[in-house]
């Protein structure tokens, strides 16, 4: 009866109101989150560098050790179950300030002892302690694990955005051959009367401002490659690509899952409810602490006027009893600190209906992308056709002598502009699915961790 008692409030999970499905999904099924993330991101060339990237991270390797760090703090915290006995050993030192060597002025005045300390756990203090440490550990693994997601989201993002970068600069090199030909040919017809200095100014200035796009993309794609190298964990480096950005595979069907699922998968959600565990359990360990600590104290030891018979049978000794410890003069203070811990819950609780409320914008926020960038990207695909069939028709009326380049530059100039914006949609799409993806908090366990390790040593194999 006495160990069944236990200080403070036991924790249960705070009740979250969820709907029935998420505002903005439109297809039913299992959840894309229950995809390992191989199984989404299925370009080898990215597999492998989230492969590197969660053996290599810097930030995961610390958040591993942290996790290691509190399970060995749980260790030292489980350890208060247990007697603490320690040893102890005097010898005096005579009143000439030396050893004695025929033995000790005073009797009984060197001896070595083992003392004995049991703290009686009959408030739950040392258990809401140990509570308090495990709901710690259980904080900072899902801590790890929101690190894993994040990485792997995070290098996906960026290699998309590198693929975005790749195919716009090769839309500004091409736009830059096309300029320069223009200008060359507005030359050609400046000298013969044929076109105005009004038409070659334009030309140049078409053909400047495509190379600056060029140079700006180059920049931007050599950042993009020491990003993706850091998050992989070594230095700046160029990056393999796999598939171009328009043959990534993307799920047609994207289902989100119920809502309630958010709450047993998203690995901040069980960060900030593992923190409110331990600040309700800690309420009990400072609720203990205004009550007497009663402990079982020992002694046991030898004691001898002479170091030769200190080991004899007739010098041991030993005592046992029980010790109480109330407070009293720091009771108020002891008052206080029962206020600040239950002060501590309400503040994690706040944090853990905050963080649900989070996950739930993120999630429609990511369903919304969605829909917008597939309906963009359909859209400018149509843009895209009517004004390379536009260019076809300029051109030939421009060589049948119809209309002026113009006309031919005009058109360029528009289906430059589109395809890049056709590569933008086809960016936001890919983008946005990783977002949801990571907005459900998407499949990663130890056991797809073990499923990967094949899958990874062939890639690194295959690449070396």
């Amino acid at each position: 009866m006495i160990t069944s008692c236990a200080m403070g409030p036991d924790y249960s999970r705070p009740q979250i109101d969820t709907e029935e499905k998420f505002r903005l999904s439109q297809t039913e099924g299992q959840s894309i989150a229950n995809l390992s993330w191989w199984e989404l991101l299925q370009d080898k060339k990215l597999q492998l560098l989230i492969d590197r990237a969660l053996t290599e991270n810097k930030n995961l390797k610390q958040a591993t050790a942290s996790v290691e760090e509190l399970q060995a703090r749980l260790g030292i915290a489980r350890m208060d179950f247990f007697p603490d006995i320690a040893v102890d050993g005097t010898a005096p030192i005579d009143t000439l300030g030396g050893f004695s060597r025929k033995g000790f002025p005073t009797p009984y005045n060197y001896y070595g002892q083992s003392i004995l300390n049991w703290e009686v756990d009959i408030w739950g203090r040392i258990r809401r302690s140990n509570e308090a440490a495990l709901a710690d550990l259980l904080e900072r693994e899902e801590n790890r694990r929101a690190v894993v997601l994040t990485l792997v989201s995070s290098v996906a993002q960026s290699y998309f955005d590198l693929l975005q970068f790749d195919t716009q600069l090769d839309i500004a090199h091409r736009a830059l051959t096309s300029w320069e030909e223009s200008v060359a040919i507005s030359r050609a017809q400046l000298k013969e009367g044929l076109a105005t200095q009004l038409d070659l100014d334009q030309f140049e200035a078409e053909r400047a401002r495509s190379a600056a796009q060029v140079a700006d993309l180059e920049r931007q794609i050599a950042q993009k490659e020491n990003e993706i190298s850091v998050l992989a964990g070594r230095n700046p480096a160029p990056v393999a690509r796999g598939y171009s950005l328009d043959k990534q595979a993307a799920p047609l069907e994207i289902p989100a899952g119920l809502p309630s699922e958010l709450l047993q998968r998203r690995p901040d959600v069980l960060q900030v409810e593992q923190s409110l565990h331990a600040a309700t359990a800690r309420i009990g360990v400072a609720k203990a602490a205004r009550f007497p600590k009663i402990t079982l104290t020992g002694f046991f030891g030898f004691s001898s006027p002479a170091l030769s018979s200190l080991l004899d049978s007739d010098s041991k000794f030993g005592v046992a009893g029980f010790g109480l410890a109330a407070p009293i003069l720091n009771a108020q203070s002891l008052g206080y600190e029962q206020r600040a811990a239950e002060a501590q819950a309400r503040q994690a609780l706040a944090q853990y209906e905050q963080t649900v409320l989070t996950a739930f914008k993120e999630v429609e926020d990511a369903l919304a992308a969605i829909r917008s960038a597939n309906n963009q990207y359909k859209a400018q695909q149509e843009q895209v056709n009517a004004l390379n069939s536009a260019l076809e028709i300029a051109d030939l009326r421009y060589r049948g002598g119809i209309t002026s380049y113009v006309d031919v530059l005009l058109a360029k100039r528009q289906l430059f502009d589109a395809e890049t914006a056709l590569t933008t949609a086809r960016h936001l799409y890919l983008v946005s699915v990783v977002q949801l993806y990571k907005a459900l908090g998407g499949g990663w366990s130890a056991e797809n961790a073990e499923a990967a390790l094949p899958l990874s040593t062939g890639l690194l194999q295959h690449n070396d």
